[in-house]
């Protein structure tokens, strides 16, 4: 609320009346509590962000401890995740090895994918990859319409074929190391 306070203060000598000074106050407690109150509904109310989250769907695993049903290795595509956004990639189980980056990997897995019938891909990230390049071949499972895909971990041949890729001897016409 606002006040008005004023000082009676007389006729002082001459016979003069002066005008009285009127000072005033406003209490802002009112105005400070919808300050408040505005503050605290927005805060609830606003959704600060969202979440963007890529859908992983895993399989169920198996009651019973029967044997995981074997894949032709004819059908299996490997990629492997190296340093500097490399990509090695082979088919069946040591095949001979054809290095890429991961620009190039969609037309390899649609290539794949359209001579292949059923094809399935195991991503095997090195320790020398980075996380985005296991995010951006997933997401290229996604693009490509891979249904069978898996993380894997990396085997002692996949290990050669990335240090011999280092050393220089694997080169992109897909010599075997």
């Amino acid at each position: 609320m606002a006040e008005i306070n004023s000082s009676a203060s007389g006729s002082q000598g001459s016979g003069r009346t002066r005008r009285l000074r009127v000072s005033t106050r406003v209490d802002m407690t009112p105005m400070v509590d919808l300050a408040f109150l505005l503050l605290t509904f927005f805060m609830l109310t606003t959704e600060l962000s969202k979440q963007y989250v890529m859908p992983l769907t895993m399989p169920a695993k198996p009651d019973n401890d029967e044997q995981v049903p074997l894949i032709n290795g004819k059908r299996v595509l490997s990629v492997v995740l190296g340093p500097h956004d490399k990509v090695h990639w082979y088919m069946g189980e040591e095949g001979m090895p054809t290095v890429t980056s991961m620009r190039n990997i969609r037309k390899v897995l649609l290539e794949k994918r359209s001579q292949v019938d059923s094809l399935y891909v195991m991503i095997k990230p090195s320790d020398k990859s980075r996380y985005q390049n296991m995010v951006d071949i997933l997401d290229e499972m996604a693009i490509t319409d891979i249904k069978w895909f898996s993380l894997v971990t990396i085997t002692d041949y996949d290990k050669t074929v990335l240090a011999d890729a280092s050393v220089g001897q694997a080169s992109t016409t897909g010599r075997q190391p």
